[in-house]
């Protein structure tokens, strides 16, 4: 049974074998209830501390799940609440954007691509952090296929220059074929010069989110409101050194490699790169409106 999880679930089980799902838990404790129980609840905490208390109660089920046990989101979220192991959440996040420049802004092709693989399309943004005695930013791009963080980097001056680092960083490691979309909001960081000739160098087409409309980067807007919640605001640093520090950690040893991804089926991002790789597929689709929503009003009577 327990070689099953993660391939079939519970209900889809219990519909197979004509037994409701009710009573198989009951026929669960029944078997051996202080121990099932007992384990169940260790389970929970050695993942919830060893997550650093990050996870959530589904991301938690998942990760028991995935270790062979038989468990229901419902219980395990129960007895969080029991243990006090609830993730830590704090604060909402901010977004600095600043539009106002006289550089060339680009089409939006992010929002109708169909992506097959990594390296096709690229996401990128900025957050601010604040740290005990000043304020620092951080630029990250993200592979929109398999949300892993691909570059980032910090500095205290908002400037272009903390965005082209995190690119540079991106295209050092990833080595992108040229056709890559690159897709950002319309900041002058990103519409600036070197960001630009940057992408040209490497063959990245640009693609921009429409002014006002932050849901068209929502994957890289995601991944910021993560990196806040479950690790900038869990902390307090000294100093930009110790941010790095701990952002490394956080970024390249935990939540690229280790993490399980609600979007990606409960699997991380290098994972679920690695599974991509093995099965192939065809190149990215872009669609394109269609003629009447393009010009609705040549085709009124």
């Amino acid at each position: 049974m327990p070689s099953l999880q993660g391939k079939l679930s519970v209900e889809r089980m219990c519909t197979l074998t004509q037994v409701s799902r009710a009573g198989f838990y009951r026929w669960l404790q029944r078997k051996q209830p202080g121990v099932e129980e007992t384990a169940v609840r260790a389970g929970i905490q050695e993942v919830a501390v060893e997550h650093h208390r990050r996870y959530g109660y589904r991301r938690i089920t998942a990760e028991l799940r995935h270790r062979g046990m038989i468990v229901n989101h419902k219980r395990v979220l129960r007895m969080m609440q029991e243990d006090n192991l609830l993730a830590v959440r704090r604060r909402k996040f901010v977004s600095t954007t600043d539009s106002r420049h006289p550089f060339e802004v680009f089409l939006n092709l992010a929002q109708r691509m169909e992506l097959t693989a990594p390296n096709q399309l690229w996401v990128a943004d900025l957050t601010y952090i604040r740290l005990q005695q000043e304020f620092v930013y951080m630029a990250v791009v993200l592979d929109a296929f398999s949300r892993r963080v691909v570059g980032w980097a910090l500095n205290r001056s908002l400037r272009s220059a903390v965005a082209v680092d995190a690119l540079q960083q991106a295209m050092d490691t990833r080595k992108p074929l040229p056709g890559l979309v690159h897709h950002s909001d319309r900041g002058v960081q990103y519409a600036s010069q070197d960001y630009i000739q940057l992408l040209q160098r490497h063959g990245a087409t640009c693609s921009m989110s429409r002014t006002g409309n932050p849901y068209d980067n929502a994957r890289c807007e995601s991944f910021l409101k993560t990196l806040k919640q479950e690790e900038i605001y869990c902390r307090e640093y000294r100093d930009l050194d110790d941010l790095r520090l701990h952002s490394n950690a956080f970024i390249d040893e935990y939540y690229n490699r280790r993490r399980l991804h609600s979007a990606l089926g409960y699997v991380s991002p290098d994972a679920f790169e690695q599974a991509a790789s093995q099965c192939g597929g065809p190149a990215a689709r872009i669609s394109f409106l269609r003629h009447e929503e393009i010009y609705p009003d040549d085709l009124r009577p």
